[in-house]
């Protein structure tokens, strides 16, 4: 994409792509084949962001999204009744350190900022948009972190 659009876009102009934590972090029932995907688009990112900053003055950055209930997202797998986002939304609301619901909205004005020049010197990063569950090593719902009695 950017080898196509690169020479006519605006220099300062920025292009942005999505990624999920599974590309660092090993998520039961997501699937191999697209956690290695996401692993590849956040090197690719890194790489891009010094090609394309150099030959055209663009920035590249990504945004890892937390757990969202979309459409693509409800038709990964699905034990009884419930699907895997359904899970992990809960998961995520239990252990992140911000226990709230994430919208699509909050994924549009992370992308906003990175789109816009508000982000001028932003270039390589993955922005992560899930309330702060990255940063966590383990997890706090567990029944091992059940103190005894």
């Amino acid at each position: 994409m950017i080898q196509s659009f690169g020479p006519i876009m605006n220099e300062g102009g920025s292009v942005m792509s999505l990624t999920y934590i599974a590309s660092e972090r090993t998520i039961p029932g997501y699937g191999g084949g697209m956690s290695s995907a996401k692993a590849q688009l956040e090197s690719d990112t890194r790489v891009l962001a010094w090609e394309a900053g150099r030959k055209y003055g663009i920035r590249v950055n990504t945004i890892s999204a937390g757990p969202l209930k979309s459409r693509a997202a409800s038709a990964i797998g699905t034990k009884g009744a419930r699907t895997f986002i359904d899970y992990a939304i809960d998961y995520a609301k239990a252990n992140a350190p911000l226990a709230q619901d994430l919208f699509s909205s909050d994924v549009a004005n992370a992308a906003l900022f990175l789109l816009s020049p508000l982000s001028r010197a932003v270039s390589g990063i993955t922005l992560y948009v899930d309330n702060g569950l990255h940063s966590m090593g383990l997890a706090v719902d567990s029944q091992a972190m059940i103190p005894d009695e």
